[in-house]
């Protein structure tokens, strides 16, 4: 011990400008500042998992808040809690590394690494590009998920419009379908906003008896999947039929949608 402590006694009476002196010093501040640093990490980590969790249950909620009529869905169907996954429209599974709450379909779309382009005869949505991954909620009652909203676009007759639609728990019965933004020509296609119309989709069904995607807007709807297209305004009605019918397809969510009936995912 008292040979440790001359050997600090000479380190220390070393002249500040001695080499051997600065390592020394370097060498301990460094180690002390691992050391706290290791035990503070440690010591706080139960706080930073709940710091984190306390996040994420606000970036939900503000996620719910941002999707038009969600909350409307909510009260109506009797939800106590709405889930976010992202899927990878790739292979229809999670994608559990990339955080729901913060990824940026559009932004994604734009990016060669997130995305794909669209070959023309496959392209019915007028996307051009779509992303690899989408971010999925699920509402769910009583601990059971009842509600699957899929987000969706598509080309319209002079914008892309966005929005969202909520299946059932058979996965083809339409519970709610919202379009929250279109820069179409108000009175015509901008029609597809408007809670009128939205109201025409609940009850109607995605799929026929063989699992061919069949809901459409058309004039003189009649039948479980159409709903009456808005007059003067086909290109734009013409635009949701074909997007709801890509992206519940083979190349937006439907592998996804087939994984979730058969339980693999």
């Amino acid at each position: 011990m008292a040979e440790r402590g001359g050997l600090l006694k000479r380190v220390l009476d070393l002249p500040n400008d001695d080499p051997r002196k600065t390592l020394f010093v370097a060498v301990s501040v460094a180690l002390i500042c691992a050391i706290t640093v290791s035990l503070t990490a440690v010591l706080l980590r139960p706080v930073q998992v709940a710091n984190l969790q306390r996040e994420r249950e606000a970036q939900l909620a503000l996620i719910i808040a941002q999707l038009p009529g969600m909350e409307e869905i909510l009260r109506s169907a009797g939800a106590d809690s709405l889930v976010t996954r992202t899927v990878s429209l790739t292979d229809g599974g999670f994608a559990p590394d990339i955080d729901a709450a913060t990824f940026d379909q559009r932004a994604a779309a734009g990016d060669p690494e997130l995305s794909i382009e669209l070959a023309p005869d496959s392209d019915i949505a007028g996307i051009k590009r779509r992303s690899n991954f989408a971010p999925v909620f699920f509402l769910e009652k009583d601990g059971r998920p009842f509600l699957t909203v899929l987000p969706f676009h598509g080309a319209g007759y002079q914008s892309t419009f966005y929005g969202y639609l909520a299946l059932q728990e058979d996965l083809n019965t339409v519970a709610a379908l919202t379009i929250y933004e279109t820069g179409d020509t108000p009175g015509l296609g901008a029609r597809i906003a408007e809670a009128e119309w939205q109201a025409l989709w609940p009850g109607k069904q995605v799929a026929d008896e063989t699992g061919a995607i069949r809901i459409e807007a058309i004039r003189d709807a009649a039948g479980p999947h159409q709903v009456d297209a808005i007059s003067g305004a086909t290109r734009t009605t013409d635009g949701v039929t074909n997007a709801l019918r890509f992206w519940l397809g083979d190349d937006g969510f439907g592998p996804f949608l087939d994984n979730l009936r058969s339980g693999d995912v």
